[in-house]
């Protein structure tokens, strides 16, 4: 059966061929041929006397056998899974001329019927099967899985069943109390709260008992931990209906009442994240997290896949089928966002899998304007989920036990083999893309007919009463019953004064605080003991002697181990270091992005490997047995990586969790994650996040795409003590910036811009004191005669080697140059401090080497207005950088020559 999957209509003359040989000699075909043939009687005959000509019943088996792969690997594009338009037709058909069979055969008995697990039997109860099974509210493809196993256990759960549910009575009455609250509860908000935007379920309410369905099953999996992501279409639904939110909450947010919390600038009710503790019917306890979401589609996916992975290494020690991500797609954000595409090729690597991920596509077959054939070139809008092998099922969203069946299917796929399964729910959308949108401007005949059309509660209730299962009156019971319900809350919601923000500071958070401006008046204390420090550099610097490394390699290393006999650290040692001392306290370390392991400009060797062997080793993972340096070279993504990383972040506040761009500049491919999550998600949704990006930034002629980070971008997103922005200059500096991340009682992200000329740099060097006796410095003093200084020039980042470089080469003594090491929160009182020290001082400055119109000046101008300052650097230019070497060398001179020979650039 394995082997014939694989097969089209036009093999049979092949398989029959074999045949042929499998008669003369059983040995002569492929084991799995063998083991197939013997599974039919026909195969018992021998036809050797007929001159091995093969009569025609047997090959007309083989023609029925067609038939079969015909249904199993197309019956997904002859469904009656369209709730309200008629299906494109498709080309060959599954008529019976297709297979080289016609109506004669109909009352034939043929073998073939055990290929289907029915037996020996006519066609047309083969058929009868096969329509049931492939061509009814369900349609699914999967004989694109390759892997037999797979085919196996999901042709004998889909062809055993026939697709088709038999649920018990109290099955069924689930299932219409979860449907109830769907509908009822949408139809609710809109004739009470007329107008106001909730961008309703209309349409798609199965999906509430879908979901039910799929979590119920889960939790008898094993399954303790779910995290949902989605767009706000029908995020209310789930919050109150799958997550328990009360519905008095949600109601009063739809009163427009304010925060209880004054610190809190909210968001709109269909973006809001929210949790819960649950127990299933079958009595286990299951936490669900909604996560919440921006309007940009897909962007949550990337962070529930960080949150479960988090979930996974740490609260479930590594197991993968105790947490599950569900993500629920629209039909034209699931084939038009790139990122989805990102996100499952993620799926399956080691530094990102998550156990596979449920997806269900609420399929509008619109969006927002734009039809569905306008929207994707593939057939469907799941294509995607063949990149890594994933069924699809393909579910009329009118047939609500159809989708609750398929949902458990889905979890029992997800948990057998650990890899994404996808739900395409074929719905509606009732309403146009809000509530307040008028949808027949550009889909007349479509809304033509979604306006006469049924909702699933009142299809299911007629199923329900035809079928004997449920009385009218006792459908309307439940729908009273609930009512009654929505009308108590409502009374209370009305007498609400503060719209409740539920506290996210338990289970992993505990001990972690709101910051308040305070908290940012010094920095912690960083520094570790002498000997502690030793011990680590020792660690770090060893090399197993058992085992052959690469000469360069052998040469770093030896390079580190003299490092701590020369007392001169350079800046891989003090980022390693930092790590190596967080893990020594308990904390572990997560960092991914692309080539991070060696890094871009091979200073890290984080991970070492052998020189005649695929086999590494990691020197940090010998400092603690129980905390690991867990660091992954990601694939060629930002966009999804970024999000990864600060999903993570998002559920792991003691974890060291780090994302680097391969140079700094690259992060502008995830620039949704940052502006959507990374700077605004504390004061949207009230949510910390303790993420550490490191964006190699720095001037060296190396062109318009290799130079600058655009400091300028995160620099006009700071407000609100929103993130920390830091420009270090020493590695000693990038120690203590980066250790400080774990030591306050507080998590806000931290955007490193990390050197590159530096790494290397015989000046840009640390000693011991620097780590064990001097924490962070937000404000770095020059060493110089204060009183013969007239001129203070600010500067941040690696300019100042330029400077004090060029300083000592021209004989300079009046002027002081300032390292702003942390540009936000901006370290205004300790500037203060230092300038008291330079009295003489007429003239103030502030240099960068990017243009006037990026980097750090306006910003700092904007914080030092009363000081006048005067600006050195590259005019305003459209690009970042140049790429021609002369002119790099001629602008970098003209900075120099316009500060030592006092001509500032107006």
């Amino acid at each position: 059966m394995d082997k014939f999957s694989y097969l089209g209509n036009s093999d049979v003359n092949a398989v029959e061929e074999l045949f042929v040989q499998y008669q003369k000699d059983p040995n002569a075909v492929d084991k799995t041929w063998q083991d197939f043939f013997k599974g039919f009687e026909f195969a018992k005959t021998d036809y050797s006397s007929s001159g091995g000509a093969i009569p025609e019943n047997v090959s007309k088996e083989f023609k029925v056998i067609s038939l079969i792969t015909g249904y199993r690997q197309r019956g997904h594009l002859f469904t009656k899974t369209n709730p309200v338009r008629q299906r494109r037709t498709y080309e060959p058909s599954l008529a019976l001329e297709n297979f080289g069979l016609s109506d004669k055969d109909l009352n034939v008995v043929f073998q073939a019927g055990n290929e289907i697990g029915i037996g020996a039997a006519k066609l047309k109860d083969i058929i009868a099967h096969l329509e049931q099974t492939y061509c009814q509210s369900i349609g699914v493809e999967y004989l694109y899985m390759r892997e037999p196993k797979v085919l196996k256990w999901l042709q004998e759960r889909m062809e055993k069943s026939r697709n088709t549910p038999t649920f018990s009575k109290e099955e069924k009455k689930v299932i219409l109390k979860k449907l109830t609250q769907a509908v009822v509860f949408e139809n609710y908000l809109h004739t009470k709260f007329v107008g106001q935007k909730r961008f309703s379920l209309e349409g798609g309410e199965a999906v509430i008992p879908a979901i039910n369905a799929l979590m119920e099953h889960g939790a008898n999996l094993g399954i303790e931990d779910y995290v949902i992501g989605m767009a706000h279409r029908g995020r209310l639904n789930v919050l109150t209906n799958i997550m328990n939110k009360t519905y008095k909450d949600v109601f009063t947010e739809f009163e427009g009442r304010p925060s209880e919390d004054s610190l809190f600038d909210g968001d709109v009710k269909y973006h809001m994240g929210y949790s819960s503790d649950q127990v299933s019917d079958g009595g286990k306890k299951v936490h669900i997290s909604l996560t919440p979401n921006p309007s940009h589609l897909e962007t949550v996916a990337a962070v529930v896949q960080g949150i479960v992975r988090a979930k996974i290494d740490n609260l479930h020690k590594g197991e993968n089928l105790k947490a599950c991500p569900v993500i629920l797609h629209g039909d034209a954000a699931v084939a038009g966002q790139g990122l989805v595409y990102e996100l499952i090729q993620m799926s399956q690597l080691d530094g990102y899998k998550t156990g596979g991920t449920v997806h269900y596509v609420i399929n509008n077959q619109v969006g927002f304007t734009t039809n569905f054939v306008d929207a994707r070139s593939s057939t469907y809008c799941t294509d995607i989920a063949k990149v890594v092998l994933s069924p699809v099922f393909h579910v009329n969203g009118d047939d609500v036990e159809a989708l609750c069946f398929i949902s458990r299917l889905a979890m029992e796929f997800r948990q057998t083999f650990k890899r994404d399964v996808f739900v395409d729910v074929l719905c509606y959308r009732k309403y146009g893309h809000n509530e307040g949108d008028e949808p027949r401007f550009t889909q007349p005949l479509l809304y033509k007919a979604i306006a006469s059309h049924p909702n699933p509660k009142d299809i299911y209730v007629k199923k329900l009463e035809a079928e004997g299962s449920f009385t009218a009156e006792e459908a309307k019971e439940v729908e009273s019953t609930f009512k009654a319900e929505l009308d108590t809350n409502l009374d209370e919601a009305k007498k609400t004064d503060k719209a409740k923000i539920t506290s996210f500071l338990e289970g992993n958070w505990k001990g972690v605080k709101m910051a308040t401006d305070k908290d940012f008046d010094e920095s912690p204390k960083t520094i570790i003991d002498e000997k502690t420090f030793l011990d680590l550099a020792k660690k770090t610097t060893e090399l197993p002697k058992d085992k052959k490394f690469f000469n360069k390699i052998q040469k770093v290393f030896e390079d580190r181990k003299a490092m701590i006999t020369n007392d001169s650290y350079d800046w891989a040692m003090g980022e390693l270091l930092a790590y190596a001392s967080l893990m020594k306290e308990g904390f572990p370390v997560r960092f991914s992005g692309q080539d991070v392991e060696r890094g871009t400009f091979s200073h890290r060797h984080a991970i070492v490997k052998l020189e005649d062997s695929e086999e590494e080793y990691t020197p940090l993972n010998n400092i603690d047995a129980n905390v690991k340096l867990s660091i992954y070279n990601s694939l060629l993504s930002e966009y999804g990586v970024l999000g990864f990383e600060y999903g993570y972040a998002f559920a792991a506040p003691n974890t060291l969790t780090i994302w680097e761009a391969q140079f700094g500049d690259f992060f502008n491919g995830a620039q949704i994650i940052i502006d959507q999550y990374l700077t605004s998600a504390e004061y949207k949704w009230r949510r910390m996040n303790g993420l550490v990006l490191l964006l190699p930034h720095g001037y060296e002629g190396q062109g318009p795409e290799h130079s600058s980070s655009r400091m300028e971008r995160f620099l006009q997103a700071c407000a609100d003590n929103n993130m920390q922005i830091v420009n270090t200059t020493t590695p000693a500096q990038q120690f203590h910036v980066i250790r400080r991340q774990l030591k306050r009682d507080f998590r806000k992200p931290l955007v490193c811009f990390t050197p590159k000329k530096l790494l290397r740099y015989p000046s840009c060097v640390s000693k011991l004191a620097d780590f064990t006796k001097n924490n962070f410095q937000e404000i770095i003093d020059d060493n110089v005669d204060a009183k013969k200084v007239t001129r203070v020039a600010f500067c941040s980042g690696k300019v100042y080697y330029d400077l004090i470089e060029r300083r000592e080469k021209e004989g300079v003594n009046d002027i002081a140059f300032v390292r702003i090491e942390q540009l936000y929160p901006f370290p205004k009182k300790q500037i203060d401090a230092i300038l008291k020290k330079y009295s003489g001082a007429k003239e103030f400055m502030f240099v960068q080497e990017e243009p006037e119109n990026m980097g750090p000046w306006r910003f700092v101008d904007q914080n030092l207005r009363s000081m006048n300052l005067k600006y050195v650097g590259r005019p305003a230019a459209a690009s970042p950088a140049t790429g021609f070497a002369k002119r790099h060398a001629q602008e970098n001179e003209d900075i120099m020559t316009s500060i030592f020979k006092k001509v500032l650039v107006k």
